[in-house]
This record gives C-alpha cells, structure tokens and sequence, in this order.
C-alpha cells in the first residue's frame, strides 16, 4: 500500500480487534509503541500547549483527534479507534494499553519475584495476570496511580495505564486497604496530631479475622524488614507501613504495645525520632477511621 509513492505499513489488525473489543466492553484504551510507552503529542499539543485534554488533571480545550496526552487519549469510541488520525499509530503500534482508573481498576505492577513473593504474603488474592517479568495483581476499585511505592512495585489506576496482557486467572476482589495505604504520603506537620495521644490500639474490638497468633507475627515481621531495608524516603516508608499493619491488623484488637514498640525500635534505628514515629502511627489511625 503506498501513498503518494511512499510504502505504508498496514495496520496490526489483531491489536486494533484486541482494542475494539475492550472498547466494547467499557475498557478505554490505547495504542503504545516499542518500549510500552504511549505516542508522544502532535506539533500542536507538544508539551500541552493545548490545554490538555479535558479529562486531564489540569483541564483544557484540546480538540486535537490524535493519540494525544498519554493516558488520558484513552477511549471507548470506536469511530475514534478507527478514525485516520489513529491509522498511523496502530500501524506502528507494538502493544495495547488501557486506562485502568477509567475502567474502574487498580493493577498492582509487580515487576519481579521479590515483589510477587511480598504481595502474596500480604495482599488479598485477585484476578493475575502475568508480565514478561513479573505479575499484574487487578482489584475492583479506583486510587491515584502511584510509582516505586516499594521495591519492584508500582500502582496504576487514575491517571495511569496498563498494557493489556490478557484476562488473566482468578476472581477479581475490591480494591483493599491495604493496596490504598501503599500510595499514601505522611500527612505535612501541620495536620499531624498532638504527640500525646496514645500508640495503643487497646480500645479495638472488632471480630478478629487472624487465623492464628503467627498470622499477626509475621505481618509485624514483614513491616520491620521493610523499614529497616529502606534505603531512601525512610519518612514516608514508615507511615506507609504503619498504614499497611493498621490496615490488616487494627481493627480487631489484637495489636498490642510490644508490636508497637518493635516497629517504634525499626524505625527508630533508621533514623526516625520517637516522636516522628508517634505522630506517623495517630496520623494512620486518624486515615484509615480507626
């Protein structure tokens, strides 16, 4: 096929096919090129000159019908995906990718054993897909898309797409606590709560869904691994952690002042001031309502 004299590339049907019948079913989607990344913008929209698009997070008046902005030229249409102005990118087209916060999910990227391995000790079953590294874990549920939230780990869901890689295995489960707690930052000094306030999560007494003591063990063990081996933003790593041990284990009663203490002492050694780590564990509290 040639226009104007020139050889032109046909399009990737199975990738166009593979697109409309997301489409189909409510998935936006889009074309991404070699690399697993999204076509860059045109002339027009070169470094959002434009505006953005109006789902965008900084809202504005672009028009433009190509695969424009990344994540956000994700879409449903299928007179869009199939218009001239896509024609060229799914002729160079290598990969599928959807926008998952616009499908109503949240994949955790797992992009290698050791995360794969974490995330089955201390994340709920779901649907799984395998990558060419590791895994995508899918939940039910939407969160802001959040990168490196731990070694090997990334967050994508609003604002953030995922390659498409097939339907996976397993039922899909809502979007837990705790995968919500891994993007979370400490709250700025001048929300934090008053140092006073007690660690002790003694008035809890909630039904405990622990199987046994060693369930509860070894999730305090996981957290003061993930402490101590914090290599940088060891600030924000502790509040995260302290978030994910509340999120599973702080509603029903059964942490106690020494498994406090032994995450104060983790944290404590990796630089932490007893009162950071005070006002780090209320601030949990105070987010997840407990």
């Amino acid at each position: 096929m040639t226009v104007d004299g020139k050889a032109r590339r046909p399009v990737d049907g199975s990738h166009l096919h593979t697109a409309l019948s997301l489409a189909a079913a409510g998935v936006p989607v889009l074309p991404l090129r070699a690399g697993k990344v999204p076509f860059g913008n045109c002339r027009t929209c070169a470094k959002n000159a434009c505006g953005g698009r109006p789902n965008m997070k900084t809202p504005g008046p672009c028009t433009c019908p190509g695969v424009c902005h990344a994540w956000a030229a994700a879409t449903t249409d299928p007179h869009v995906l199939n218009s001239p102005q896509w024609e060229a990118a799914w002729r160079r087209a290598a990969a599928v990718a959807y926008h998952a916060g616009g499908a109503g999910l949240t994949v955790v990227d797992l992009d290698n054993a050791a995360a794969i391995a974490w995330a089955r000790e201390t994340l709920p079953a779901t649907r799984t897909v395998p990558t060419t590294r590791g895994e995508h874990w899918i939940y039910r549920g939407v969160m802001p898309s959040a990168n490196k939230v731990r070694p090997g780990v990334d967050i994508k869901s609003l604002m953030g797409y995922a390659r498409w890689l097939g339907l996976g295995r397993g039922a899909m489960v809502a979007l837990p606590d705790s995968v919500r707690a891994l993007a979370l930052t400490d709250p700025s000094p001048a929300r934090r709560a008053p140092q006073a306030v007690s660690a002790s999560l003694g008035s809890q007494s909630g039904e405990c869904c622990h199987r046994t003591p060693v369930f509860l063990d070894r999730g305090i063990a996981m957290a003061e691994q993930r402490i101590t081996g914090a290599r940088e933003a060891v600030h924000a790593t502790v509040y995260r952690t302290f978030l994910a041990v509340l999120s599973t284990h702080g509603r029903c009663g059964c942490l106690t002042e020494a498994h406090v203490a032994r995450l104060f002492t983790a944290a404590q050694a990796k630089g932490e001031t007893p009162r950071h780590c005070t006002d780090a564990w209320t601030n949990a509290i105070t987010t997840l309502g407990l």
